[in-house]
């Protein structure tokens, strides 16, 4: 593996069934271990129930508050700096129902890709 540097264009950033934005900060073709992504979730909004089969996910919120819902049954409330791991195949979605957008990053062990994406509504 060979030394990586990038850097990233808001305009890149792109708007998700999922109902979210996301702005890819890494997820190479060439390595497959990890990916990261920042999303940000308007104001009064939740996204959709989802999953990612066989992929660890991890939150680290920048901005706002939102509430994580997981598994349908178990909520957490996410403010700026709060770090949370969300398993393999867990159903999970996030609200927003502050004024202002509810920014985080988004680490996928392995890396995200369109195969391991689930929206379960």
């Amino acid at each position: 593996m060979k030394p990586f540097y990038h850097s990233f264009n808001e305009d890149e950033e792109f708007f998700t069934e999922e109902r979210c934005h996301i702005l890819e900060l890494l997820n190479r073709q060439d390595d497959h271990s990890q990916s990261i992504a920042r999303a940000r979730v308007e104001p009064g909004v939740t996204t959709a129930w989802h999953q990612l089969r066989g992929t660890c996910e991890v939150y680290l919120i920048l901005e706002g508050e939102g509430l994580l819902e997981y598994n349908e049954e178990e909520a957490q409330v996410l403010k700026k700096g709060d770090v949370f791991r969300i398993p393999p195949d867990t159903a999970q979605r996030i609200s927003n129902h502050q004024a202002e957008d509810l920014i985080f990053l988004c680490f996928c062990t392995p890396a995200f890709n369109d195969e391991c994406y689930e929206l379960l509504e």
